[in-house]
Protein backbone atom coordinates (compact mmCIF):
# COMPACT_ATOMS: atom_id res chain seq x y z
CA UNK A 1 0.00 0.00 0.00
CA UNK A 2 0.95 3.43 -0.76
CA UNK A 3 1.11 6.49 1.59
CA UNK A 4 -1.54 8.24 -0.74
CA UNK A 5 -3.86 5.08 0.04
CA UNK A 6 -2.99 5.39 3.16
CA UNK A 7 -3.87 8.79 3.82
CA UNK A 8 -7.24 7.99 1.59
CA UNK A 9 -8.31 5.45 4.31
CA UNK A 10 -8.01 7.53 6.99
CA UNK A 11 -10.05 10.80 5.33
CA UNK A 12 -12.62 7.78 4.66
CA UNK A 13 -12.83 6.94 8.11
CA UNK A 14 -13.03 10.77 9.42
CA UNK A 15 -15.40 11.64 6.97
CA UNK A 16 -17.66 8.34 7.92
CA UNK A 17 -17.31 10.10 11.91
CA UNK A 18 -14.86 7.16 12.73
CA UNK A 19 -12.75 8.29 15.39
CA UNK A 20 -10.27 5.05 14.87
CA UNK A 21 -8.59 2.99 12.68
CA UNK A 22 -9.55 -0.55 12.64
CA UNK A 23 -6.65 -2.69 13.02
CA UNK A 24 -5.96 -3.98 9.56
CA UNK A 25 -6.11 -0.08 8.62
CA UNK A 26 -3.64 0.67 10.93
CA UNK A 27 -1.51 -1.94 9.91
CA UNK A 28 -1.96 -0.90 6.46
CA UNK A 29 -0.76 2.82 7.54
CA UNK A 30 2.37 1.26 9.43
CA UNK A 31 3.20 -0.88 6.06
CA UNK A 32 2.96 1.84 3.91
CA UNK A 33 5.67 3.72 6.23
CA UNK A 34 7.37 0.40 5.42
CA UNK A 35 7.13 -0.81 8.97
CA UNK A 36 7.00 -4.10 8.84
CA UNK A 37 3.49 -6.36 9.65
CA UNK A 38 2.74 -9.74 9.69
CA UNK A 39 0.97 -10.86 6.77
CA UNK A 40 -3.13 -10.63 7.34
CA UNK A 41 -6.20 -10.86 5.53
CA UNK A 42 -9.60 -9.43 6.43
CA UNK A 43 -12.63 -11.78 6.18
CA UNK A 44 -16.48 -12.00 7.39
CA UNK A 45 -16.72 -15.84 7.66
CA UNK A 46 -15.38 -18.98 8.76
CA UNK A 47 -14.90 -20.26 5.63
CA UNK A 48 -13.45 -16.67 4.36
CA UNK A 49 -10.89 -17.24 7.27
CA UNK A 50 -10.38 -20.72 6.41
CA UNK A 51 -9.62 -19.86 2.65
CA UNK A 52 -7.38 -17.23 4.11
CA UNK A 53 -5.49 -19.37 7.07
CA UNK A 54 -4.74 -21.96 3.87
CA UNK A 55 -3.22 -19.85 1.15
CA UNK A 56 -0.73 -17.99 4.28
CA UNK A 57 -0.07 -21.08 5.66
CA UNK A 58 -0.26 -22.35 9.20
CA UNK A 59 0.15 -21.30 12.13
CA UNK A 60 -2.38 -18.58 11.89
CA UNK A 61 -4.09 -16.34 15.02
CA UNK A 62 -7.52 -14.78 14.56
CA UNK A 63 -8.48 -11.37 15.82
CA UNK A 64 -11.83 -9.81 15.56
CA UNK A 65 -11.89 -6.17 14.31
CA UNK A 66 -14.59 -4.34 15.82
CA UNK A 67 -14.47 -0.52 17.09
CA UNK A 68 -16.72 -1.28 20.06
CA UNK A 69 -13.75 -3.98 21.58
CA UNK A 70 -10.64 -2.26 22.54
CA UNK A 71 -8.72 -4.99 24.71
CA UNK A 72 -9.45 -8.09 22.31
CA UNK A 73 -7.38 -10.29 24.27
CA UNK A 74 -9.87 -9.48 27.70
CA UNK A 75 -12.94 -10.15 25.63
CA UNK A 76 -12.27 -13.08 23.97
CA UNK A 77 -11.13 -11.90 20.83
CA UNK A 78 -8.59 -13.33 20.09
CA UNK A 79 -6.93 -16.86 19.52
CA UNK A 80 -3.61 -17.99 18.40
CA UNK A 81 -2.08 -20.77 17.46
CA UNK A 82 -4.34 -22.04 14.99
CA UNK A 83 -3.03 -24.70 13.13
CA UNK A 84 -5.62 -25.93 10.44
CA UNK A 85 -8.76 -25.95 9.01
CA UNK A 86 -11.00 -27.62 11.65
CA UNK A 87 -9.21 -25.84 14.40
CA UNK A 88 -9.81 -22.72 12.21
CA UNK A 89 -13.74 -23.30 12.18
CA UNK A 90 -13.76 -24.60 15.98
CA UNK A 91 -12.01 -21.24 16.77
CA UNK A 92 -14.40 -19.07 14.95
CA UNK A 93 -17.55 -20.88 16.32
CA UNK A 94 -16.00 -20.47 20.32
CA UNK A 95 -14.78 -16.77 19.45
CA UNK A 96 -18.19 -15.85 17.99
CA UNK A 97 -19.84 -17.18 21.34
CA UNK A 98 -17.49 -15.52 23.78
CA UNK A 99 -18.19 -12.29 22.02
CA UNK A 100 -21.94 -13.09 22.20
CA UNK A 101 -21.77 -13.37 25.65
CA UNK A 102 -19.32 -10.74 26.60
CA UNK A 103 -20.21 -8.10 24.58
CA UNK A 104 -23.29 -8.35 23.37
CA UNK A 105 -23.60 -4.70 21.62
CA UNK A 106 -20.30 -5.09 20.40
CA UNK A 107 -20.44 -4.47 16.02
CA UNK A 108 -18.51 -6.91 14.49
CA UNK A 109 -16.87 -5.71 11.31
CA UNK A 110 -15.14 -9.13 10.67
CA UNK A 111 -12.27 -10.70 11.48
CA UNK A 112 -8.23 -10.92 10.95
CA UNK A 113 -6.46 -13.65 10.30
CA UNK A 114 -2.70 -13.17 10.32
CA UNK A 115 0.29 -14.99 9.99
CA UNK A 116 2.00 -16.20 13.75
CA UNK A 117 4.96 -14.68 14.49
CA UNK A 118 7.75 -16.04 16.81
CA UNK A 119 8.10 -14.91 20.28
CA UNK A 120 11.11 -12.16 20.89
CA UNK A 121 11.33 -8.94 23.32
CA UNK A 122 8.23 -6.83 23.33
CA UNK A 123 8.59 -3.24 22.81
CA UNK A 124 5.98 -0.21 22.90
CA UNK A 125 6.64 2.53 20.08
CA UNK A 126 4.01 5.26 20.46
CA UNK A 127 3.23 8.63 19.01
CA UNK A 128 1.29 11.95 20.53
CA UNK A 129 0.01 15.38 19.52
CA UNK A 130 0.26 17.74 22.13
CA UNK A 131 -1.24 21.37 21.86
CA UNK A 132 1.72 23.23 23.07
CA UNK A 133 5.04 21.66 21.78
CA UNK A 134 2.87 19.20 18.46
CA UNK A 135 4.21 15.81 17.53
CA UNK A 136 6.21 13.52 20.05
CA UNK A 137 7.17 9.73 20.10
CA UNK A 138 7.57 7.15 22.67
CA UNK A 139 9.16 4.26 23.38
CA UNK A 140 8.88 1.59 26.74
CA UNK A 141 9.15 -1.88 27.18
CA UNK A 142 5.72 -3.61 25.25
CA UNK A 143 2.71 -5.82 26.16
CA UNK A 144 1.07 -5.13 29.24
CA UNK A 145 4.20 -4.38 30.88
CA UNK A 146 4.07 -1.04 29.72
CA UNK A 147 0.79 -0.03 32.00
CA UNK A 148 2.88 -1.40 34.97
CA UNK A 149 6.17 -0.25 35.27
CA UNK A 150 5.38 3.37 33.18
CA UNK A 151 9.12 2.62 32.04
CA UNK A 152 8.97 4.78 29.15
CA UNK A 153 10.74 7.96 27.06
CA UNK A 154 9.74 10.65 25.33
CA UNK A 155 11.17 12.70 22.25
CA UNK A 156 9.69 15.64 20.31
CA UNK A 157 9.65 15.18 16.20
CA UNK A 158 11.21 14.67 14.21
CA UNK A 159 13.80 12.76 15.70
CA UNK A 160 17.27 11.19 14.47
CA UNK A 161 18.52 8.02 15.08
CA UNK A 162 21.31 9.02 18.04
CA UNK A 163 17.96 10.59 19.68
CA UNK A 164 16.55 7.12 19.38
CA UNK A 165 19.12 5.39 20.84
CA UNK A 166 19.44 7.38 23.86
CA UNK A 167 15.36 7.08 24.55
CA UNK A 168 16.03 3.15 24.44
CA UNK A 169 19.09 3.54 26.90
CA UNK A 170 16.64 5.84 28.69
CA UNK A 171 14.43 2.97 30.32
CA UNK A 172 15.66 0.72 33.30
CA UNK A 173 14.37 -2.20 31.39
CA UNK A 174 17.14 -1.54 28.37
CA UNK A 175 19.70 -4.13 29.59
CA UNK A 176 16.72 -6.60 28.11
CA UNK A 177 17.78 -5.51 24.53
CA UNK A 178 21.34 -5.95 24.83
CA UNK A 179 21.21 -9.24 25.63
CA UNK A 180 20.42 -9.98 29.45
CA UNK A 181 21.53 -13.29 31.02
CA UNK A 182 23.46 -14.87 27.81
CA UNK A 183 20.40 -14.40 25.48
CA UNK A 184 21.35 -12.90 21.69
CA UNK A 185 21.14 -8.66 21.66
CA UNK A 186 18.11 -7.26 20.01
CA UNK A 187 18.17 -5.35 16.60
CA UNK A 188 18.41 -1.88 18.06
CA UNK A 189 18.77 0.07 15.09
CA UNK A 190 15.64 -1.54 13.78
CA UNK A 191 13.46 -0.09 16.76
CA UNK A 192 15.55 3.31 15.87
CA UNK A 193 14.43 2.81 12.32
CA UNK A 194 10.62 1.98 13.53
CA UNK A 195 11.16 5.20 16.25
CA UNK A 196 11.66 7.44 13.18
CA UNK A 197 8.45 6.30 10.45
CA UNK A 198 6.25 6.62 13.67
CA UNK A 199 7.63 10.42 14.53
CA UNK A 200 7.58 10.58 10.48
CA UNK A 201 3.63 9.57 10.75
CA UNK A 202 2.42 11.89 12.77
CA UNK A 203 4.40 14.62 11.22
CA UNK A 204 3.00 14.24 7.90
CA UNK A 205 -0.23 13.47 8.95
CA UNK A 206 -1.88 15.87 11.49
CA UNK A 207 -4.96 13.99 11.92
CA UNK A 208 -3.54 11.72 13.52
CA UNK A 209 -4.21 12.27 17.63
CA UNK A 210 -2.45 9.08 18.55
CA UNK A 211 -1.03 5.89 17.92
CA UNK A 212 0.61 2.85 19.57
CA UNK A 213 2.56 -0.23 17.88
CA UNK A 214 2.08 -2.81 20.62
CA UNK A 215 3.96 -4.52 21.14
CA UNK A 216 6.38 -4.75 18.31
CA UNK A 217 8.31 -7.70 18.27
CA UNK A 218 12.41 -7.15 18.59
CA UNK A 219 14.57 -10.23 17.53
CA UNK A 220 18.09 -10.38 16.60
CA UNK A 221 17.74 -9.51 13.26
CA UNK A 222 14.45 -7.53 12.67
CA UNK A 223 11.28 -6.22 13.98
CA UNK A 224 7.67 -7.19 13.97
CA UNK A 225 4.16 -4.82 14.18
CA UNK A 226 2.06 -7.61 16.03
CA UNK A 227 -0.56 -4.56 16.94
CA UNK A 228 -1.93 -1.26 16.54
CA UNK A 229 -3.79 1.13 17.75
CA UNK A 230 -4.59 4.73 15.44
CA UNK A 231 -6.93 7.72 16.96
CA UNK A 232 -8.17 10.25 14.80
CA UNK A 233 -9.25 14.30 15.12
CA UNK A 234 -12.62 14.07 14.17
CA UNK A 235 -13.56 17.36 12.27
Amino acid sequence: MTKQEAKKIITDAIQSGRKSLLEPEAKALLSSFNIPVPKNVFVRSAEGGVNAANNMGYPVVLKVVSMDILHKTEAGGVVTGIRGAGDMQDSFNEMIFELSDRNTTARIEGFLIEKMVDKGIEVIIGGMRDSQFGPAVMFGIGGVMVELLKDVSFRLTPVTKDECLEMMREIKAYPLLTGYRGSKPCDIDAIADVIIKVGDIMCEMDVIKEMEVNPLIVYPDGVMAVDARVLLNAR
